[in-house]
């Protein structure tokens, strides 16, 4: 009968963990992304780099990128495979202002994942005094792998609908 107890009590204390950590690989993608829009002086990163995808994202995400990434938005130098996007993943934009006003917050969500939505102004250096003051809306599923928190997949919310970048990705490897 203890047993019971203890079970429930690690299942709850695996889960928190993995909650608590949740926004760890959320907060290295939006530094990225907040770098690359602060200045133009920069080189840009990218947050599918090699590293980048195996330490962040989850094997899901990894293998649709791969897939993906044989359908290159633009041509590589080397011949190699290509990022499949040709804009930022997080903004939806080729371009942008630095962002401000960057807030996270977490939310528990069905089957073990849990919702990190980041919300932001990325069009503050434009005149106009509606688009200047709109708020971006981004949601990052995470979830525990491998014992540690990655990312699943990135929904951008626009006119109140969400998207996939797993889907985009799936449609790109379909030469959609």
């Amino acid at each position: 009968m203890r047993i019971l107890p203890l079970a429930i009590a690690f299942s709850l204390t695996s889960t928190l963990a993995v909650a608590a950590d949740a926004t760890d690989p959320v907060k290295e993608v939006m530094k990225v992304t907040e770098d690359n829009w602060n200045t133009v002086d920069s080189e840009w990163k990218y947050i599918f780099d090699a590293d980048s995808l195996k330490r962040l994202f989850s094997k899901r995400f990894q293998t649709a990128y791969a897939e993906a990434a044989k359908h290159p938005a633009y041509e590589t130098e080397n011949n190699q495979p290509g990022d499949p996007f040709g804009y930022d993943v997080v903004t939806a934009s080729q371009d942008g202002c630095p962002l401000q006003d960057i807030k996270m917050t977490t939310a528990p969500g069905a089957n073990g994942v849990t919702d990190v939505t980041v919300t932001f102004k990325q069009w503050t250096c434009v005149d106009d005094a509606q688009i200047k003051d709109s708020i971006s809306e981004v949601h990052f599923d995470v979830i525990g792998e491998d014992g540690k928190s990655v990312i699943d997949d990135i929904h951008r919310v626009a006119e109140g609908e969400k998207d996939s970048v797993v889907e985009e990705m799936q449609s790109i490897a379909k030469g959609e």
